[in-house]
């Protein structure tokens, strides 16, 4: 097995090189099909992988590649751990990844950067299965950190726009934030548990689960400081408040990315990281908490903003903030299962989403308001029905993927005994109304109602090209087919049965999900259960909410306008985030710089030190060297005068004056 992990994490590190280094010899279609290739491989042996894993045929692996180093007893080394948890991922990463590929294929087709994207796509998809793979703290935050540069390339991707260049300077400063706070806590972990191996620092945790440290004066415990350092980490790479004002942003880079970064793989991975520390994590009710209300507050505020946006890419991209949110209630009340469940199933519906606007974009030649659209179905008629089935799936529909785990994790809310509980369970009741709403408000402007398409872009839909769109609406149908079934098939091992034995641990007395078991009898019986759920009607009621005000009555959103001025005027300004990190916090800091340069620098350093020194020599040598005339009395004056002064220091010296 260790060929075969081996094989899933360096095929797409060879394609990366290969189409990164010999791109423009190996030509376009070359680059594509051998970066395409890899993935598929990866894709393949990883779906083998959770079989064998899934069916009980493969044991847990978790063994040592490469030393890198040992230092004073600490060993620094390359290590997979492979369980169902790590196998889930590995496909989660590789399908979604390849679907992205193909679809990149007719969406970059006219770019210059063609093989440097297939490059990065493939290195990205290397960096990915190495953080979820890694079974040690150092292998995870190469991990970590090489996602985070690999975006950091993608999302500026077209570096002659502005704006693609403010955007992935912001997701790096902020990811930098975050992975601050992730560098403590591997410190914590290393300091108080003495490894950093996964299992051994799980085992010393266990061992010592009242170890506590000395934080700020203050007894604490370690594994409370630990968790919540670990969880900054994770809402830096995951997008949660107060961290979340990348994700918008990096819809600057090409579509594709969004798909594969930021719906799918990158900011699942501080989800993936909580749900692997479950044993850490379970020893503090406090941090658990902290990830409850944050998650919470990010489901709801972020949701929130998607209603007042007009660009498609980032109503989907507040909809990935806001089902990140979800995601991160699930762990904060101990359903780890769910939120998994959710990230698995959300990766499909979400890719999909992306992928059917990518489809808009170019169709409309790179139009991305949504109030220049309108009737699309009659042009995209594929596009119309997957995105129709990936918004069905995000609401929660019933039957659809989304329902079971979205409905699963607002049960486990409501089950939950902890602080902020409350709280989350009303934050993700309102988030399926609002999530509906803006979800169906997308589809209504860019689908339905009369076309407000430009001329110029009316006329490029009209002729559309048909080597480009056929190969970018393959990945949309692959896409939608687990978008409406995978969460029917496997709600049942996933949350009700033992596929995460021993993956992920959750302490007696905090296991919800037994609770919400109490009334599972099977999927379809709880499809039908939604009758009664008033998450169901809360999603009927955004829908409908949302076909009256932009099908049938669009001349009332004037004076609704109106009348929420004030609150629509704080959702476009996102609360003020933006505002306050640009000139607060870069603002400040560069005033504090200009202040330290023209007062420090240029006063104090080369005014009074430097300059101020040299003038000061210049002065006393001027004064000096005016005693030195040539003339006899002119010495001997300066003798008298000298010899004055030390008569008086030792004649006041020996009379106390001094």
């Amino acid at each position: 097995m260790k060929t075969v992990y081996l094989l899933i994490v360096l095929a797409p590190l060879l394609g990366a090189i290969l189409a990164g280094l010999a791109g423009q010899r190996l030509g376009r279609q070359a680059s594509a099909a051998l970066t395409v290739a890899a993935v598929g491989v990866s894709a393949l042996l990883s779906l083998w992988v959770l079989y064998q894993h899934a069916t009980g045929g493969a044991p847990v692996f978790n063994e040592t590649i490469y030393r890198w180093a040992t230092a004073g007893g600490l060993n620094l080394e390359v290590g997979f751990l492979v369980d169902r948890l790590t196998a889930l991922m590995m496909v989660v990463v590789t399908s979604v990844s390849l679907a992205v590929h193909v679809y990149t294929i007719g969406y970059m087709h006219d770019d210059a950067g063609y093989q440097r994207f297939f490059s990065y796509i493939n290195l990205f998809t290397f960096a990915m299965l190495m953080l979820v793979m890694a079974n040690n703290f150092l292998q995870l935050f190469f991990g970590w950190e090489a996602v985070g540069l690999v975006s950091y390339l993608l999302i500026g991707f077209w570096y002659r726009k502005e704006t693609a260049i403010f955007a992935n300077l912001k997701a790096f400063l902020v990811n930098r934030v975050g992975d601050f706070g992730f560098l403590l806590g591997i410190a914590a972990v290393l300091m108080y548990y003495g490894s950093l191996d996964y299992v051994e620092v799980f085992e010393a945790a266990a061992q010592t689960p009242g170890l506590t440290m000395q934080l700020f004066g203050a007894e604490a415990l370690v594994a409370t400081v630990a968790a919540v350092l670990l969880f900054i980490g994770a809402m830096g790479k995951s997008a949660q408040v107060p961290l979340h004002v990348w994700l918008p942003d990096s819809m600057e880079g090409p579509t594709p990315i969004s798909a594969l970064i930021h719906a799918a793989t990158m900011v699942t991975a501080g989800i993936f990281l909580v749900a692997r520390m479950s044993p850490i994590f379970e020893m503090s009710d406090a941090a658990l908490s902290v990830v409850l209300i944050l998650g919470a507050i990010t489901a709801l505020f972020m949701g929130l903003v998607g209603l007042v946006q007009t660009d498609i890419k980032r109503v989907i991209a507040y909809s990935t903030l806001s089902q990140l949110g979800y995601m991160f209630v699930a762990l904060g009340a101990s359903a780890y299962a769910a939120g998994v469940f959710h990230l698995m199933t959300h990766a499909f519906f979400k890719a999909l989403l992306f992928l059917g606007a990518g489809a808009v974009i170019v169709a409309l030649h790179h139009e991305q308001d949504m109030r220049r659209m309108g009737n699309l179905r009659r042009y995209l008629p594929i596009t119309h029905v997957t995105m129709l089935l990936g918004t069905l799936a995000l609401v929660g529909t019933p039957f659809f993927s989304g329902y079971y785990s979205k409905d699963v994790i607002i049960e486990a809310a409501h089950y939950a005994d902890r602080t902020g509980a409350g709280f989350a369970y009303l934050a993700v009741l309102l988030g399926v109304f609002i999530t509906s709403l803006y979800s169906f408000r997308l589809y209504f402007l860019v689908f339905w109602g009369e076309e407000r398409i430009d001329p110029h872009a009316k006329a490029h839909i009209q002729h559309l090209p048909r080597y480009v769109l056929p190969v970018m609406e393959w990945p949309l149908i692959a896409l939608a087919i687990p978008s409406v079934l995978i969460g029917y098939f496997t709600i049942a091992p996933m949350l009700f049965g033992d596929f995460f034995a021993g993956s992920i641990q959750v302490a007696a007395g905090n296991d919800v999900l037994a609770n919400v078991a109490a009334h599972f009898h099977g999927p379809f019986a709880f499809g039908l259960h939604a009758a009664v759920n008033p998450a169901f009607w809360l999603a009927v009621a955004g829908a409908v909410t949302a076909w009256f005000f932009y099908i049938l009555r669009p001349d009332l959103l004037p004076g609704i306008n109106r009348l929420f001025a004030p609150v629509i005027n704080v959702l476009q300004r996102k609360y003020g985030f933006d505002a306050l990190y640009s000139t607060g916090f870069a603002g400040g800091g560069r005033l504090m710089g200009r202040a330290l340069w023209r007062g420090g620098d240029q006063g104090v350093i080369d005014g009074v030190l430097v300059n101020g020194t040299a003038r000061t020599i210049g002065r006393v040598g001027a004064l000096v060297r005016g005693f030195q005339s040539g003339y006899l009395y002119h010495y001997a004056f300066v003798m008298i005068v000298g010899l004055l002064l030390l008569l008086t220091v030792f004649v006041g010296s020996w009379r106390g004056w001094f």
